[in-house]
């Protein structure tokens, strides 16, 4: 062995010539070694041998980071102006690995969002710098944290902190916590007093947000501002006659280098005192409104003036005595219902509304309004004769064609052409022996009657209004009986009951399964198979309880 790291750190078995590492190997002191072996057999001559030792990386050492600061630090702190610009070089950092290869490859990064970058620069080195422009009023002061890692399985990190604090400029202008301020003073007040407080705020900081107020050059004399205060007061007596409304401008400053200003408007408006009563456009209001308006829609709306001013000229509206079918609204005095128009109930309302104003001693006028209710085609025409769908007319088979054999009677509760009512046959009358007079209703036999024709028919007569847009109707079952007499009218109405059932277009009469003869002689049948059994059951009875023992009676 030659050197003595070499005697240190390896051992050589001298009879089997194996080599063994002594102690642990640090290829960052030393990444190779070389080895001179000798052989020697006794003679004089031994035989030499060179080993060569070369020591495998492993990731055993931490990244490290160093900061050379561009801007420079006060007591480890960066302090960088909020105008800033973009790309602003902070510092340049540098991380280092003793390691080799991937184990040695270095990145560096920032643990969470910040308006700063690293960007690389050579190999290992990377600029921090600004990557968004700074707001000292959004975020005063950046704790970044630098992570450097390396590539290694598994990576090795090291972390540093790098403390950035934002210097405040003065990038803030004062602003006024109203931009328009609106003030109504009474006139004939006492000079000096207080009419409002203006202010204002500053997002800078110290001197940068200390402010001052002032009047702006078109301010009249008659108002004063307190530089340091900001309140506004008025220096002479305000006489509404002589002028009713003053504009100016009020500013605020601030004491920055360069000083920052804004400004906002001053609305003052002189008060009047209460010598005039409410006026309204007319003496009497009349208003027409369909019955089909809906509640608490619109009816009319209310017009009142007031020649004050301010609260003397604020009316307010309501209806005088107590009416809880109309409200109005005070300020826009538009008129709604509570109920419901019914024209056939009721033709028109009749009340009056009170305008009064908001002076300290108000003074009040009245109106007579008029609600007039016209007429909608709500109402379907309601038939009166034949009063429900299961009466019948009988009719002779020998009755003449061209005789009005029935007069069909429907009424409206409109009025004018919503209640003219035309009729109609819209169904039934399969046979064709029936007609209707579209005025009158009256129906009449349109043909002689044949044997055929005998039984019940039905007519189905429709009855419309003339009402726009919208025509309304009803329909009725008109039954004729056609035969020589009525021999049982119960019978009748059951047939006229089972035919309300049976489809528009097929009539008792005229039914494949069963004639009116055929239907009249099945329940023929069953009325008398009904009272043969009954009378049977009482027969027998009375035959049973005769000869039974009369102990038993």
């Amino acid at each position: 062995l030659v050197s003595n790291i070499a005697k240190r750190l390896f051992h050589l078995n001298t009879t089997t010539g194996l080599i063994t590492v002594k102690e642990p190997l640090d290829r960052e002191e030393s990444p190779s070694h070389k080895l001179l072996v000798l052989a020697t057999d006794g003679g004089s001559t031994p035989a030499r041998a060179t080993v060569l030792v070369n020591v495998t990386d492993i990731n055993d050492n931490v990244p490290s980071i160093d900061i050379r600061y561009i801007v420079n630090p006060t007591n480890g702190t960066v302090l960088l102006s909020e105008n800033a610009p973009l790309n602003t070089k902070i510092a340049l950092i540098t991380v280092m690995d003793k390691d080799s290869e991937h184990n040695g490859r270095v990145t560096c990064f920032t643990d969470h969002e910040v308006p700063f970058r690293l960007r690389p620069v050579f190999s290992n080195q990377f600029l921090l710098e600004t990557a968004a422009f700074l707001d000292f009023e959004s975020t005063r002061e950046y704790a970044i944290k630098l992570l450097a890692a390396d590539a290694g399985k598994p990576p090795l990190n090291q972390s540093s902190m790098l403390l950035i604090k934002v210097k405040d400029e003065n990038d803030n202008a004062p602003v006024f916590t109203q931009s328009f301020i609106s003030l109504s003073v009474p006139e004939n007040n006492s000079p000096g007093a207080q009419l409002t407080k203006i202010s204002a705020t500053d997002a800078d900081s110290g001197q940068n947000a200390e402010i001052s107020y002032m009047l702006g050059f078109d301010a009249p004399p008659e108002f004063n501002l307190d530089q340091r205060t900001g309140i506004l007061t008025a220096v002479k007596k305000l006489d509404r006659e002589k002028q009713e409304k003053y504009y100016f401008t009020v500013l605020a400053q601030d004491n920055g280098i360069p000083p920052l200003m804004s400004n906002a408007t001053v609305f003052v408006t002189v008060l009047d005192q209460n010598d005039n009563s409410p006026i309204f456009t007319h003496n009497e209001y009349n208003f027409y409104v369909p019955e089909s308006l809906p509640k608490h829609g619109t009816v009319g709306l209310i017009t009142v003036t007031d020649p004050d001013y301010g609260e003397n000229s604020a009316v307010t509206l309501s209806i005088l005595d107590v009416n809880d079918q109309f409200t109005i609204d005070p300020q826009s005095g538009v008129i709604r219902p509570n109920i419901s128009f019914d024209r056939e109930r009721q033709e028109s309302y009749t009340f009056y509304v009170k305008a009064e104003d908001g002076g300290r001693v108000s003074r009040s006028s009245t109106a007579r309004v008029t609600i007039n209710v016209v007429d909608v085609n709500d109402n379907k025409p309601i038939f009166i004769d034949p009063p429900s769908n299961y009466s019948f007319e009988w009719v002779l088979p020998s009755t003449n064609p061209g005789t009005v054999v029935f007069k069909v009677v429907a009424i409206d509760d409109d009025i004018g052409m919503n209640a003219e009512v035309l009729y109609s046959i819209v169904g039934g009358n399969t046979k064709g022996l029936f007609m209707i007079e579209q005025t009158s209703g009256n129906i009449t036999l349109k043909e002689k009657c044949m044997v055929s024709d005998l039984g019940l028919h039905r007519v189905i007569v429709k009855a419309n209004d003339l009402g726009q847009p919208d025509s309304l109707f009803n329909v009725v079952n008109v039954n004729f009986f056609i035969n020589e007499s009525v021999p049982n009218a119960t019978l009748i109405y059951e047939l006229v009951r089972r035919s309300i059932d049976a489809p528009a277009n097929q009539n008792t009469e005229t039914t494949s399964a069963s004639s009116p003869t055929t239907d009249y002689v099945k329940i023929m049948v069953a009325i008398v198979a009904g009272t043969i059994t009954v009378v049977l059951v009482i027969f027998i009875t009375a035959v049973v309880r005769c000869r039974q023992p009369p102990h038993l009676k």
